[in-house]
């Protein structure tokens, strides 16, 4: 699926209601360059789920949780500078009970997780096409 937006609050409505669509168990991952608006899907994806915490980015933290009608678990991995490393994360890929939203994913083993890859590009100042895969690595 593809869409093309122009602002964040269109960004947010797209990561809405594909979060509605989410059943647990699935693993989000955002690509894009820095800036492109990851943060700001992520923040729609939790909207969708019912989140009511304020969502931030958790580049400090590499990941944030979330409760809602799932749990979410927020993941950046900028800081990790594309290394792959043995986070001790697996264990969160996968359950049926949460979605996983990982920017800037430097991970592999996501088990037998559906995989859902949304690339966000500039397109303008604020325009953004999104285009979401589905079923990914399956």
């Amino acid at each position: 699926m593809e869409y093309v937006v122009n602002s964040p609050e269109e960004t947010l409505m797209v990561a809405k209601s594909l979060a509605e669509t989410l059943t647990g168990g699935e693993i989000v991952l955002l690509t894009g360059e820095l800036g492109a608006g990851k943060t700001v899907f992520a923040k729609g994806i939790a909207l969708g789920l019912g989140v009511e915490d304020t969502v931030t980015s958790p580049t400090f933290t590499i990941m944030n949780e979330y409760s809602g009608r799932l749990t979410m678990y927020h993941f950046d991995m900028y800081r990790l500078n594309g290394e792959k490393q043995e986070l001790g994360f697996e264990e969160y890929f996968g359950a049926s009970d949460t979605v996983c939203v990982i920017e800037w994913n430097v991970s592999e083993d996501f088990g037998d997780a559906r995989i859902i890859r949304v690339d966000i590009e500039y397109m303008g100042e604020h325009d953004r096409r999104i285009t979401i895969y589905e079923d990914l690595m399956r």
